[in-house]
This record gives structure tokens, sequence and C-alpha cells, in this order.
């Protein structure tokens, strides 16, 4: 059994070939293998032009991913229901929360508040664990 559970890979592409450009691959189930070490930057590879997400856990009440992103690829802006933690594991991003910037490199985190809206620019290749909680807001 292999250890990539869910990959879903962004690329960039034109309104009219976006068939061409996205590829989803699901997994039997959507988590990594449960109790078994992983070295967390080698759980995810980068892939030319795009964001690569790998589900590590998914549940109801929030999820971990795992991000890498090519050079010059980021999130746009976006506004979540729930608060998001982001942490840079390889490299260096801009996170900018409610328009305030703040330059992240390998090892630090920051909490993205509900409600607030945010996007990510690259500094360069990097990836990043994201972790949604959902509980509290029921």
């Amino acid at each position: 059994m292999s250890d990539h559970r869910c990959i879903i890979i962004f690329r960039k592409f034109s309104i009219t070939n976006m068939e061409d450009k996205i590829k989803i691959r699901k997994p039997v189930d959507n988590e990594m293998e449960q109790s078994k070490s992983h070295i967390i930057v080698e759980i995810i590879e980068y892939m030319a032009n795009s964001v690569v997400i790998k589900t590590i856990i998914k549940k109801s009440t929030g999820n971990i991913s795992i991000m890498s992103f090519d050079s010059g690829e980021g999130l746009t802006e976006k506004t979540s229901p729930f608060d998001t933690f982001i942490q840079i594991i390889e490299g260096k991003a801009e996170v900018v929360i409610d328009k305030v910037s703040h330059l992240l490199q390998t090892g630090m985190g920051i909490t993205i508040p509900a409600h607030s809206p945010n996007y990510i620019k690259p500094n360069g290749r990097f990836k990043m664990i994201s972790t949604i909680i959902k509980s509290g807001y029921e």
C-alpha cells in the first residue's frame, strides 16, 4: 500500500483548457497511515507550476493538510469560517491577514482567525502544514 493517500494538484490554466491542467487522484481512504512515523518535509514533493495538497487527517471537526508551492505559486485571497493554523516547514512565504503582512520562514507558524481575509504569497518554493479547526463553531 502506498503512503500517497490523497494528492490534489493545482496548475495554472486557461478557462478553455481547464480539464487538461487539473489532475485529482483520490485514494481508497483520505488519511496517511497511522501509527507510523514520517519525515514531514518528505511527505510531499514539488511539482512545476503547481500547488500540491496532501491530506494527513480529515475529520468532521477539522483537518490537517501538507502543501507544496512551486516558485511563483500562492493562494489567492479567501476568508474561512474557521480558525486555521499554518506552519512553514521548508522555505519562506508571506502570509497576509486582514491586510497585515507576516513573513514566515522554516519553523514559523501563524494562526489565521476565522472570518479574516487572507492570502499567501510565495518567496520561492515552500512547503507548509495547514490545520483547520472546525469544532467550537456549532
